[in-house]
């Protein structure tokens, strides 16, 4: 139980890593992007194809014509720094590099949502740990059961803030060198 909810606190973290842009194009930056398509707030990717075709461009095809204005209305509005320009057909952007300062914002925003995580991660070593004392007062186990399910308890969460920290070490180098 304790061992799943971690599992979720480190995808989460990975979702929400991959909303950080680095200076390198990515389909993942438009996750979050969602376009007006007929009165209902769509998710981008389930409009239009997103393909990096080079390391700094990206470009968007819908599979509606006419939700061209939409796509490029969305992308301006999720405030991703990034200018759109049409042709007609397709969605053209070209991702700028970053500059030292926006790199240091992100790596402090990275580190802020990899903080986040490791509190989560030992929320949930609280939990297990104040379960495990119930169980033990309902004397469901035993003192000796109690100790050794805390000691695993601390593994896992050992096992999970070290791969928080893998992950965020990864995602910094990412945003440093894009």
């Amino acid at each position: 139980m304790s061992e799943e909810r971690m599992e979720k606190t480190v995808a989460s973290l990975k979702d929400r890593f991959n909303g950080i842009r680095t200076g390198r194009a990515s389909a993942a930056i438009f996750d979050k992007v969602r376009v007006d398509y007929y009165g209902t707030k769509s998710p981008l990717n389930q409009v239009a194809t997103i393909s990096v075709p080079e390391a700094r461009s990206v470009i968007i095809q819908p599979f509606d014509k006419s939700l061209i204005v939409e796509i490029e209305k969305a992308i301006l509005t999720a405030d991703l720094g990034l200018n759109p320009s049409n042709d007609g057909k397709v969605i053209r952007i070209s991702i700028p590099p970053l500059t030292a300062e926006r790199r240091k914002e992100l790596v402090k925003q990275a580190k802020t949502l990899a903080e986040e995580a490791r509190t989560s991660i030992r929320n949930i070593r609280r939990d297990g740990n104040d379960d495990l004392k119930k169980k033990q007062k309902a004397s469901e186990i035993t003192e000796d059961e109690l100790k050794t399910e805390e000691d695993k308890l601390q593994k896992l969460t050992d096992k999970y803030v070290a791969e928080i920290n893998k992950i965020y070490d990864a995602k910094e180098k990412d945003i440093m060198e894009g």
